[in-house]
Formats: C-alpha cells, structure tokens, sequence
C-alpha cells in the first residue's frame, strides 16, 4: 500500500534528504521517495505495519521543519473509478477522529446542483463539534474561486492542524496537484506565493537600509560606538530574526546542525569577536542567496507543470438533446462531445461530424497542427485551433491519453537515477563529517599551538556556512526531473531518472521492423493464384483465413477483398504464433500465413522468389496460391539510424519474423549492423539476451518496438522503448520509455536529452564540490572568511539550480 503526503512549504535539500532517509528507516515501512520539487513524499508500506503512519511522517518532518505542514495528499491517481474524486482512487471520505469521536465525512454526488461541491448534494459547510465544544472549519461557497482552490469556494482544500481543546490535531487534506495553476501560485497547490514573497522582500530591503545607515554613521562619520551597536543590532534583527527563531525552535526538537542553527552561531560569533558589520553584512547575504533560491526553486517547479498542463478541465456531452459541461470522469465510452474552437479535446476519441486543425504539441512535440476530419482518432490533451468538432468518444478518461501522460510524468520522480541515490548517500555522511572536522577544528590547533582561539574558533565558523550539500541535493533531482519534462515535451515519456540515465549508457540498439522501422501499413502488391484458380478467389479465402486477426498482415488482406466476411461461416479458429492462421470457414479448412506454416502443415506449395512479405494459402490440404504484400520503411529512419551513429551508437540490429531476403535488403539499405530473420516471438527474447552477453561491460542494450507482441522483449531490455504505443497498454506497461510518434528520429532526441542532462549533472557535481572543497581549504588556513563561506553554500546553490534549469528549454 502507498500512501502520498504533500509536505507544503519544504524548500531545504538537505532536510528533505533526512526526512526521506528517517521515514524510510521506519518499521513496516518498505522505501520512501520525497521529490523536493513537487514537495510530495511517496510511501510504500509493508502488509505488517500497524502504526498511525500520518502522526509518525508528521512527527520526523515538524522535528527537522517545524514550518512544514504536513498533508495527507489524496493523489493524482488516474484510474480512480467514476464518481470518485478527480486524482484520487477513493471516495472522497474523511474519517478524521479528534478525541470527541466525531468524523469529518463527505459524501459523493455526480447530480450536486451548481454552487455546491462537485460530487456532493450539499454546500462545503464544515460545522463538525467535538465535545470542546468548538467548531472545526468552515469553507463559503464562492463560484470565483481560483485555480487550484476547491471548486466553488475561494480557500485551498486544507483541514488544518486544528487544536480544539482537547489537545488532539485535525490533520489536513489536500486533494489534487494543480498543474495549471496560474503564474505566481505554487505549482501543484494554486496557493498564492506573491504576498509572502513580497513581504520577504520588503524585509530584506528594510534591513539593508537600517544597515546602510549604521554603516554610515558609524564608518564614515565616526558615530558613537553604543549607537553603532544598537543600529547594526536592529538591522540584524530585522534581517535575520526569523533565522534566530527558526534555529531556537530546532533546537528545543532536537535538531541542532542545521542551516539555521550554523547561520546563527556564525553571525552571533562574529558579533562575539568584534566583527559587528560582518556578522550583519554574513545574515543579510546567506538571507537574499536563500531569497532567490526560493525564487529559482519555485520557478522551476512552475516549469516543469506547464509541461503537464494537458489535464482538460471539462467535457461538453450530449445528454438527450442537450450539451452539458461534465467532469470528463464522469464521460463513458461511447458518449458524444462537443469540442469548440480553442478548447481542449477531453477524451481520446472518433471524429463524427467537422474538420479542424489539432495543436498536439503538448503530447507529440510537433510544432506544425495536424489536420483532423471525420473518421480520424483524437488523443485528449491535444488542442483544437479552428473548426467544432463532434467526437464519439472511445477510451475513458482513466485510459486516456492525457491521463497516462500525467500519470507516467508524475511517477517518474520515485524512480530515481544512482546519481540521485549517490548525492543522499553522499550528503548523509558528508555533513557530519564536515561538522566534526570544525569542531576539531576550533578546538585543536589552539590546544596544541597555544592561544588563537578567536582566529581558530571564526575558522570552524567558516567550516560550518559551508558544510551544508543543499546545492547538490536539490539541483541533481531537479536536472533530472527537468529532463523528464523536456522530453515529455517532445513527445518523449521517460518513466524515471534511472532510465534517463541508463540512456547514456546504451551503446546497442535492437530494432523490431514492423511498426517500428517500416510504417506497418501493409497493402497487398499482387496476388500468385494456383493453377486454374483466378486473384478473386484466392483473396476470397485468405480474406475468410484472416477475418479473426487483428494483425496488420490480416487487415491488409481483408481491405484489398473490400467486402465483409460472415462471421457465421467460421466454425474454428486458431492463431499460430510468427506462423499464421488455421480456421475452418464454410467447411473448408483453411491455411494461411508463411513458408514455415506449409512445411508444418505437409502442404506441397509452390515458393515465390519475389521480394515482399509472403501468405501462402492452403484449403484442404492443397495450395491455393500466394499473396505478396509491401510495407514501406518509415521516412526517416535511414537518417535516425546515421544520427544514432553519429551519437555513439555501437551496433544496431534488426529483428524481423519476415523472410531472409527481405531482412538482408533492408538491413544493407539502412546501414544496420546485424539482422535476425524469420523469428518466432519468443526467439526475440531469446536472441536479445545472447545480443546482451555480448556488449562491452558497464554497457547498457535497448530494445525498439511497436508495443504489439513486443511486450517480452521490451521487459527483457535495459531500456525499453514502445514507439508509438500509447495505443497498446502491454507496451506502456512493459516499456521504460514510450514515444508517443512513430517517428524513429525521436530516439536521438531522448539520447540528446539524457547526454545534455548527465552533462548538467556532472557539471553541478564538480562545480559544487571543487568550491566547497576550496573553501574548506581556504576556511582552515584562515584565508576565506564568512563572505566566501555563504558563497560557498547559498551562492553555489543558486548557481547550481539555475544550471539544472537550462535543461528545461531543450
């Protein structure tokens, strides 16, 4: 079982890291996963655990950020069933116990009239009294209410920790992540951060100004020292109080070596010493570099979610004669929508009536509009820029496409990359050890040199500003998170860092053909009857050979016969796997499908030398005849495999179940290295696995197919990758990367992402560490003083985000 909570207001790296690392450690907890840039924490407990997970999470993050809320987050989870919550897999249905034994409850109604909750008959009225007698919370209707804020009233859907005298908490709720909040709201929350950055801001001006001041008298026209004191004094307080408080309230939990905590012994200290501008002048840079790294963070955050901002908001549906705006969870299979000019399309659906142009950049990454008239499929997501459109829909929002885009986005940040694993390890140890070595720092050189202890003692001050990792920390999971959604940008899902990575590593590429670097759009080019039997009757029988089969060969035949086949004439029907068809139709038996079949099957046929897929065709044990079929290679997949070269790329092959002719032309025409003809499914498996004791150590083999009958293979892979199979959920089970065109160029732009995002990583890694290191140095020889030092943590830290974020325009 996993349970999400929504940890608002965590900014700092490091304690994220611990919270992770603690909540993790916990009996009957199986893994933890806390992505800083949404601020969620995903845990995955053990059938054994019995324990109250919420108290025990909110008991770890209030002892390391005590200004953290803690909020059982309802997730975006997008097979919730219809009538449930949008993003959650349950019923909207708080039972929340305070020591008076009441539940806070609400209850689901689809029919709710306009101004009360979606999903419920009644007004959003929370009057729950426990035996204190005090009432709990109590939300307005508000038709206005803002993105990200509970439908129909103005205030975000929170129950806060609200104590009532009874001494017990009220813990929060909060429903859904709000990609499309607007600017200035926190992505996922919708809550306005303006204010609270505003007010910041005025401080920290404030603060300058006081400081200015003092520096002035005091410097420059020599002012009393009392006053000087008392200006710096109040310039300190109103810069770097809430640092003060924070740092006290740690302490009083327990946790000690934290930001705060070393930004107020290394300013008190500096006081201490007689360094009274410097102590101010230290508090008031780390406080504008913790400004601005806020700013950073919070606007990659809004980044990343305008990347996800497919989710559509409503459907227009039919319901008798009228259209009615609905929930598009409330829309089923076979309900007809109408869709308007500038409107997002809700459900992956069939055009009926109008012709339009579609925007499917947010899905594909196509910038040029694809023309759409009736009979053509739309993906939901997309957005239609000209004509209305009626569309029967066929997938459920929960099967939809733009809920799987959501979803596999929204996951890939539990699977994280081993540099992402390397940095928490790193970090765990890092700290401590950085820690102790100021302590022995402050403490020995004066004891065994004599004297100094002021020097020795602002040293290890120095030590401590620059000990904290958070720059690499946070910047590392960002740059990846922002690689994932560069490429979902273009069209490219990635289901986590750790396959973002493991790109980098891929030096052989296994292709399957058909659908992959072929169109897979078969057409029959000419038919070989049997002596004394006409091109009619042969593809008459092969069309009653192939009228169960879904496979593209079959549908081919079926759309060259142009007629319908009566179900009622096939009596018996069986698929032989890489083989084709047996099936007894209006009492013949018949065969269909490759030269092997024949063999197997005792039939004398005659074997065709042209080029081509081949059906031989058998009716009661005699050859009927043979039809040829063409597919044509995709357009640009002789430059995707020169592009792949040109990246690195080792060796590629080629597996096919076609014939040996064929594989060879095609793999000499495209430039591959390697091909494996006439292969049955499970020989793919069985051949890649050879191909994968081959490769160079530390290498990694991916694996290219279609998504149909590739779903083995694409497990078996390092990397799997489904091209264009959003349509087949096997392949997007199975597949570790899904191209959501058929477009084989797309695999140099995912290899390009993962190059130019380990490139971000390694570059933020050493930038980081050299200047820290640096100044480690520097601190001990008493060459950098505090200046360097908050440099060394909130300026690289700065920096470093900023670089992460460069991967978001790629």
């Amino acid at each position: 079982m996993q349970k999400t909570f929504l940890l608002k207001g965590l900014n700092c790296p490091n304690c994220s890291a611990k919270i992770e690392r603690l909540v993790g450690e916990m009996d009957g907890v199986s893994s933890s996963s806390l992505n800083l840039i949404r601020q969620t924490l995903v845990v995955t407990l053990e059938p054994t655990y019995s324990g109250d997970l919420t108290k025990d999470v909110e008991k770890i993050v209030l002892r390391l950020e005590p200004d953290v809320k803690v909020i059982v987050k309802e997730g975006h989870n997008p097979s919730a069933p219809a009538g449930h919550l949008p993003f959650t897999g349950e019923a909207h249905d708080h039972h929340e116990h305070c020591s008076c034994g009441h539940e806070h409850e609400h209850e689901h109604n689809p029919s709710a009239p306009a101004g009360h909750l979606p999903f419920t008959g009644e007004a959003h009225n929370h009057h729950e009294h426990c035996s204190c007698g005090h009432e709990h919370h109590e939300h307005e209707s508000n038709p206005s209410a803002p993105a990200g804020h509970l439908p129909f009233t103005g205030e975000a859907h929170d129950h806060h920790h609200e104590h009532c005298s009874c001494g017990h908490e009220h813990h929060e709720h909060e429903h859904e992540s709000n990609p499309s909040a607007p600017a200035g709201h926190l992505p996922f929350t919708g809550e306005a951060q303006e204010p609270q950055h505003r007010n910041r801001a005025i401080r920290l001006i404030a603060g300058a100004i006081v400081y200015a001041v003092g520096m002035i008298l005091g410097v420059f026209l020599h002012a009393a020292t009392p006053v000087f004191l008392i200006i710096l004094a109040a310039a300190y307080i109103i810069v770097g109080g809430d640092v003060v408080l924070r740092a006290v309230r740690n302490i009083a939990r327990g946790q000690v070596f934290d930001e705060n905590f070393l930004m107020c012994v290394s300013s008190i200290g500096a006081f201490v010493i007689g360094e009274y501008p410097e102590a101010v002048a230290v508090m008031l840079f780390y406080q504008v570099g913790e400004f601005f790294q806020t700013l950073a963070v919070e606007r990659s955050r809004r980044s990343i979610a305008q990347l996800m901002d497919i989710r559509p908001d409503s459907a227009t549906v039919k319901r008798g004669h009228d259209w009615v705006v609905v929930d598009p969870e409330t829309v089923s299979v076979g309900d007809i929508l109408l869709v308007k000019p500038g409107e997002k399309v809700p459900l992956d659906g069939v055009i009926l009536e109008g012709s339009s142009a579609l925007d499917t950049r947010a899905l594909t990454g196509e910038s040029l509009p694809r023309n759409a008239a009736p009979g053509d499929m739309v993906l939901s997501g997309c957005i239609n820029e000209s004509g209305a459109l009626t569309i029967e829909v066929t997938k459920t929002f929960e099967a939809s496409t733009a809920a799987k885009i959501i979803d596999l986005v929204e996951n890939a940040a539990s699977r994280k990359a081993p540099s992402e694993n390397f940095i928490t390890k790193f970090a765990r140890y890092y700290t401590p050890i950085v820690v102790f070595s100021a302590i022995a720092l402050a403490i020995l050189p004066p004891i065994l040199m004599g004297g100094g202890w002021a020097d020795w003692v602002h040293r290890a001050f120095v030590f401590l500003v620059v000990s904290c990792p958070c720059a690499l920390v946070i910047s590392i999971p960002l740059t990846f998170f922002g690689g994932i959604g560069a490429a979902s940008r273009k069209g490219i899902l990635i289901k986590g860092g750790n396959y973002l990575e493991a790109l980098n590593s891929v030096d052989t590429m296994v292709f399957d053909k058909t659908g992959t670097l072929t169109k897979g759009v078969f057409k029959v080019t000419e038919i070989l009857p049997a002596e004394g039997l006409t091109d009619e009757e042969v593809l008459a029988l092969a069309a009653q050979a192939e009228a169960m089969s879904n496979h593209p060969i079959a549908k081919s035949i079926l759309t060259a016969y142009g007629k319908n086949v009566d179900p009622e004439i096939i009596r018996y029907y069986e698929e032989v796997p890489g083989r084709g068809t047996r099936v007894t139709a209006g009492g013949r038996r018949l065969l269909a499908g490759s030269e092997g079949l024949m063999k197997d099957s005792g039939i004398a046929y005659v074997p065709c030398e042209k080029p081509g897929t081949k059906v031989y065709l058998a009716a009661d044990g005699h050859y009927m005849g043979c039809i040829l079929i063409a597919d044509e290679v995709k357009a640009d997949s002789k430059k995707a495999i020169e592009s792949l070269r040109a990246l690195g790329m080792k060796k590629m092959v080629m597996f096919t179940g076609d014939e040996e002719n064929i594989a060879r032309e095609m793999a000499k025409d495209l430039g591959l290295d390697e091909y494996h003809a006439e292969m049955l499914p499970h020989e793919k498996v069985a051949m890649l696995e050879r191909l994968d004791e081959k490769r160079s150590a530390g290498s990694k083999l991916a694996f290219v197919g279609d998504g149909i009958n590739d779903a083995p293979v694409l497990a078996r892979a390092d990397v799997g990758i489904a091209m264009g199979g959003l349509g087949s959920d096997a392949a997007i089970e199975a597949a570790d990367v899904v191209l959501m065109t058929d477009e084989p160029a797309k695999l140099t732009d995912a290899l390009k992402i993962a190059k130019e995002t380990k490139k971000i990583v390694i570059q933020n890694i050493v930038f980081a560490l050299g200047v820290k290191f640096a100044l480690l140095v520097l601190g001990a020889l008493g060459i950098a003083g505090m200046w360097e030092a908050v440099f060394g943590d909130v300026g690289v830290m700065v920096i470093a985000v900023l670089n992460a974020m460069r991967i978001l325009r790629k």
